[in-house]
């Protein structure tokens, strides 16, 4: 009974500290989507050249703390009167030991 339960605790850390690790990965992927979605819904982007988009961006991406990306890795296609924003980038979590999680992302501002 005491081994089943230690064996309950270890895997029940096990989970916690693998969300805990990547979790925050997961968190600015959220953000970054949001932000997309946000920018493509603005009327001033339909319009904007590509040195406002990056103004944009960064006063943006500076208030929701947004490290993954830059402006540079932002791709904006025209979509009808519309804007989609997309990005592809990965992060790399080390875990524990050699052993690391490698999360591929792509948020896109229509999805």
């Amino acid at each position: 009974m005491f081994k089943a339960f230690m064996s309950g605790v270890a895997l029940t850390l096990a989970a916690l500290l693998l969300a805990f690790k990547i979790g925050p990965a997961y968190m600015e992927y959220m953000t970054i989507q949001k932000t997309f979605r946000a920018l493509a819904a603005e009327p001033s982007m339909k319009t904007a050249t590509r040195s406002e988009f990056n103004n944009a961006w960064n006063a943006r991406s500076g208030m929701d703390n947004i490290k993954a990306i830059g402006y540079s890795d932002i791709q904006v296609d025209k979509d009808g009167s519309g804007i989609v924003l997309s990005a592809e980038y990965t992060v790399r979590v080390p875990l524990f030991g050699n052993l690391s999680a490698l999360m591929e992302f792509k948020p896109r501002s229509d999805q």
